[in-house]
């Protein structure tokens, strides 16, 4: 296992925490309140199953890339659920709720879609993009809906535990997010330079940027909702993106350096906004 592997490992265990410590502190009638708000469920899916794909289309046909950036652009366009943002989008000031029903129906709606619309971008490029729908639910299931499922069920029949858990689950997590941060900075620096000066650091920015103000934007006028969206739109799930790519080119190099960078990129970059709504949302 090279490094590489060891912090994407890293990161996965963060994501099983960070969605047990929210499933904690979760009601089950939350997950069905984002079927009830049609307008905001069609804003929602626009922005995350199709603003995406479209900006990184466009990313590819106007700037000559290297191949395993346009790669994993692609990949994550099409690699949806936010797996960290319930954290987020609660200290943005943004409602759990809506995070939650959003971050639970597009799970599920990924184990169809991805492997769809991985075949059409495969007939697009005549290129040998493939991915079965079995090797989507996996990530799905394992890492969102079990964890969740797993705290909301210790919510509901030993909620004293769960309030003790809460707090130290969270601070582990975050631990161990910052610190696979840190050797991605700290082991990948040969690798970051070079994927800075061949425009892949640039196109990341510019697509994480593109997601957050689409987000915003499609949010509508509560801003609450529209800081979730913004987070979740900006954010793709780094797991099912490295396995359409690995799966689809297995001999790339840098595909897993890619994917980790814009995972990077787009932490840092919604630092600044998460501290900009959570003082617009307290106004």
């Amino acid at each position: 296992m090279n490094i590489h592997e060891l912090v994407m490992l890293g990161i996965q265990v963060s994501i099983l925490g960070t969605v047990f410590c929210f499933g904690l502190q979760a009601k089950w009638q939350d997950a069905l309140e984002l079927l009830q708000e049609r307008s905001l469920l069609v804003r929602s899916l626009l922005a995350m199953f199709l603003v995406m794909p479209v900006a990184a289309l466009a990313i590819h046909a106007v700037w000559p890339l290297p191949k395993a950036t346009q790669i994993v652009l692609l990949a994550l366009a099409i690699s949806p659920i936010p797996p960290l943002l319930p954290k987020k989008e609660g200290k943005a000031g943004g409602l759990a709720n809506y995070g939650l029903g959003l971050m639970l129906l597009v799970g599920l709606l990924a184990v169809v879609t991805v492997p769809v619309a991985v075949e059409l971008l495969g007939r697009y490029f005549n290129q040998p993009f493939h991915v079965s729908g079995a090797a989507i639910a996996k990530p799905v299931l394992a890492m969102i809906a079990a964890p969740l499922l797993l705290g909301m069920l210790v919510r509901r029949w030993m909620p004293g535990v769960a309030s003790r858990l809460v707090h130290p689950v969270r601070i582990a997590a975050t631990v161990l997010l910052a610190v696979c941060a840190l050797a991605i900075v700290v082991t990948m620096v040969p690798t970051l330079k070079t994927l800075f000066h061949d425009g892949t650091f640039w196109a990341m920015l510019l697509f994480a940027c593109i997601g957050l103000v689409a987000g915003h934007l499609l949010g509508g006028p509560v801003g609450e909702e529209r800081t979730v969206l913004a987070l979740s739109t900006a954010s793709r799930h780094p797991a099912i993106a490295l396995i359409i790519a690995k799966g689809s080119f297995p001999d790339e190099r840098y595909l897993a350096a890619t994917v980790l960078l814009y995972l990077l990129v787009s932490t840092l970059l919604v630092l600044p906004y998460v501290q900009w709504r959570k003082r617009a949302n307290a106004g």
